[in-house]
């Protein structure tokens, strides 16, 4: 393998690595995680890391903002010269968009792990499953007695 190669692939393209390795983590915390606040930190670091592969997707290397050269007072009246080093900006104005879902995905969380703790007095998902189970049991033999 040549060095280059390795350069050009890897080494230039940190940013999507780093995604891929965030996403990987946030899937494993949850996915593999029984502490409920745990899959909820899983889950903020699986969608941070799809945030920041969109913004990676629309960088251009040497970009600008797409701005026509005479839409400023001061400015001359002719397009800009070579129109494919505009960065796009739709990627950064749906990830503003989705870091408010985020954040208000993170907060609805946070309000139902509250609710399970006043109502299980745990958020661990093995121990709120063996009460479910119990709570099941009870019904089912209390309607078995009358």
């Amino acid at each position: 393998m040549e060095l280059g190669w390795f350069v050009e692939h890897v080494v230039e393209k940190y940013n999507y690595w780093m995604a891929i390795i965030l996403m990987l983590i946030g899937l494993y915390g949850t996915i593999a995680k029984d502490n409920l606040m745990k899959k909820l930190i899983g889950l903020n670091i699986f969608q941070t890391a799809i945030i920041l592969f969109f913004i990676s997707l629309g960088d251009v290397r040497e970009g600008t903002a797409p701005i026509i050269k005479g839409s400023l007072p001061w400015g001359t009246h002719e397009i800009a010269e070579l129109p494919y080093k505009y960065a796009n900006p739709l990627p950064q104005v749906l990830m503003l968009t989705a870091i408010v879902v985020m954040a208000a995905t993170a907060a609805v969380a946070l309000a139902l792990i509250i609710r399970i703790y006043e109502k299980y007095g745990t958020i661990q998902e093995e121990e709120i499953l063996e009460k479910e189970i119990e709570r099941a049991r009870g019904e089912r033999s209390s309607r078995e007695e009358a």
